[in-house]
């Protein structure tokens, strides 16, 4: 199989850091490798937010703890944290279309950290992946959440191709 993801039900478990070690690792035999990972932003302690960051280490906002409880109608929200979808689509799009669009010569693995609620607010990141796993020859390895209640579409479609190995870690 070329689509692994690795996969829990909660966070904090070591997916990103797991997926970190392995892209660490084929970096440095010389594999291209592209994508980026979500990681933890913390102030004074607490946590504050994430931050998407790609693998060439371009780093932007993914989302972050909002102040007021009032939603405008533009604001996507996972809980406390609104979602940054211009800064996240800038720098995830641009890169997900390179790698589906190599040629079989430059082909690279792509890690996609992760597929959960704030990224798929984005149709466009959506349609993205869908490519990123259709495209001949792309080695796929990335994290998808075990959904705690209703089940994300693209997470399901995902589990369920016979191309894809998941592996779940507690």
């Amino acid at each position: 199989s070329s689509v692994l993801f690795v996969s829990s039900l909660f966070s904090g478990v070591g997916k990103t850091t797991l997926i970190q070690k392995v892209a660490q690792a084929l970096k440095s035999s010389g594999i291209p490798i592209d994508g980026f990972y979500t990681e933890e932003v913390r102030e004074g302690g607490r946590r504050t937010g994430f931050d998407v960051v790609t693998l060439s280490g371009k780093r932007g906002p993914l989302s972050r703890v909002s102040s007021d409880s009032s939603t405008s109608r533009r604001e996507y929200r996972v809980g406390q944290y609104v979602v940054d979808l211009v800064s996240f689509e800038q720098l995830v799009l641009p890169m997900l279309r390179n790698v589906s669009h190599g040629s079989d010569a430059e082909k690279k693995i792509c890690v996609i950290d992760e597929i959960g609620k704030m990224e798929l607010f984005s149709q466009a990141f959506i349609q993205a992946v869908r490519q990123t796993l259709t495209g001949s020859g792309t080695v796929v390895l990335g994290t998808i959440p075990i959904p705690k209640g209703k089940p994300l579409d693209l997470v399901e479609e995902i589990r369920s191709r016979k191309d894809v190995k998941v592996f779940n870690v507690s």
